[in-house]
């Protein structure tokens, strides 16, 4: 399964997420890392697995991610799924808004299926700086998600 963990970072708090991430997914094959701090490809190559994560800013999104995402042209003939992450603060996501919902939404409406709900990992006040033990989540999170993914194709199959 070839996975791709596109992300945002301004304080490198999602970097660290998407690093984490990527680590997670590694057992269930080839995976890449894109930062988009350089421009990205106009084409991701062949994905079956996407993961899509920024700090949450604003109640939304970052600028790089809208931009990402608004350039991507995908449907559901591609066969690749995603699942969506987001950093913010620990508060309820009504106040201070999800990232990670908004970039399951924008994928939604490309024709990508998101395979899992969209997840938050929280930030300090000071710093910003990612809370003890939000890494090893992100890790743990994407692995049972791959996990999960590869069961229903094998079940499907």
């Amino acid at each position: 399964m070839e996975s791709l963990v596109v992300y945002d970072s301004k304080f490198g708090n999602t970097k660290k997420v998407a690093e984490a991430v990527a680590e997670g997914l590694r057992s269930h094959g080839p995976v890449r890392l894109l930062g988009l701090d350089r421009l990205p490809p106009h084409d991701l190559g062949n994905v079956d697995l996407l993961f899509i994560g920024g700090p949450t800013q604003a109640h939304g999104i970052s600028p790089r991610i809208r931009q990402f995402l608004d350039g991507l042209e995908t449907g559901p003939a591609t066969g690749t799924v995603a699942a969506t992450f987001d950093t913010r603060y620990r508060m309820p996501a009504a106040i201070s808004g999800s990232a990670a919902k908004t970039i399951a939404r924008k994928l939604r409406r490309v024709g990508i299926r998101i395979f899992a709900p969209p997840e938050s990992f929280f930030v300090t006040r000071e710093g910003p700086e990612l809370e003890s033990g939000e890494a090893e989540r992100a890790g743990a999170w994407a692995k049972r998600s791959a996990d999960r993914l590869a069961l229903s194709h094998w079940c499907a199959a």
